[in-house]
């Protein structure tokens, strides 16, 4: 193996890299490529990585709903972002699992999908206050 000529691929070869939380050898809660996020040991985010995660996977939720759902491309831009908002929550799996309220938002019966939205478990038990915040956003197509 060639030794590394960088301090990225460096810190590669040295940390290893794992996309998702892991404890690292002494036993603190780290992610990536040896990125602490313990608090008990001073890690985290910077505010400006959250940032850009956060951006990123809005944006990953947004192209797959287009995939997925392509007449969501109709909608307005506030009422996507509800649509969004719940991908966010519950991954694009479980808001599939609204075929009412997606079925009337699709064809711009947005109070009675909003109302099917209200009518779930999510609505109900779940997240009750995000739920009416968005399915208001989705019935008037103001940000909530």
């Amino acid at each position: 193996m060639t030794a590394p000529n960088n301090t990225v691929d460096q810190l590669k070869r040295d940390e290893d890299t794992v996309l998702y939380v892991y404890q690292d050898s002494k036993g603190f809660w780290t992610i990536g490529t040896g990125i602490l996020v313990d608090k008990r040991r001073g890690g985290g985010l910077l505010p400006e990585e959250n940032e850009f995660i956060l951006n990123n996977r809005i944006k990953l939720k947004r192209a797959e709903l287009i995939r997925r759902l392509p007449w969501v491309t109709g909608l307005d831009e506030v009422r996507f972002a509800a649509l969004v908002n719940m991908a966010f929550q519950m991954g694009v799996d479980g808001l599939l699992g609204f075929k009412k309220a997606l079925l009337l938002a699709s064809v711009g019966k947005y109070a009675d999908s909003a109302r099917e939205m209200l009518d779930s478990k999510w609505a109900k038990i779940d997240s009750p206050n995000r739920a009416k915040r968005v399915a208001k956003q989705m019935e008037t197509g103001v940000w909530q």
